[in-house]
């Protein structure tokens, strides 16, 4: 298969992490739950992790790959306060303030 469309997602927290399984059909994501989190990849598209951080989504249809990328990000969206959680490599995450003490 050629893959002509990526996605990247990075992965920050704390023991967070994600493994690939089975030729990139299957997805597992360690987001600080109380289980792993199982995703199964749809036919058009593979996964890969580069590091235990970071997943690429490849295939040849586009909006297959963005729509599985969309996701794997859903499971965990990155939070305002922190920056925890799955985001995309180029996305940027503006922080809030937190609680201000006198």
């Amino acid at each position: 298969m050629e893959a002509k469309f990526f996605r990247f997602l990075k992965i920050v927290g704390v023991g967070f992490k994600a493994r690939a399984e089975s030729e990139g059909r299957l997805l597992y994501l360690k987001l600080g739950y109380s289980h792993e989190v199982e995703l199964t990849v749809p036919p058009a598209v593979r996964v890969f992790c580069f590091k235990n951080n970071v997943v690429c989504c490849t295939g040849i249809d586009k909006q297959r790959v963005h729509q599985f990328a969309a996701a794997v990000r859903s499971c965990k969206p990155p939070e305002v306060y922190k920056g925890k959680g799955i985001m995309y490599t180029d996305e940027v995450i503006k922080k809030k303030a937190g609680k201000k003490s006198k």
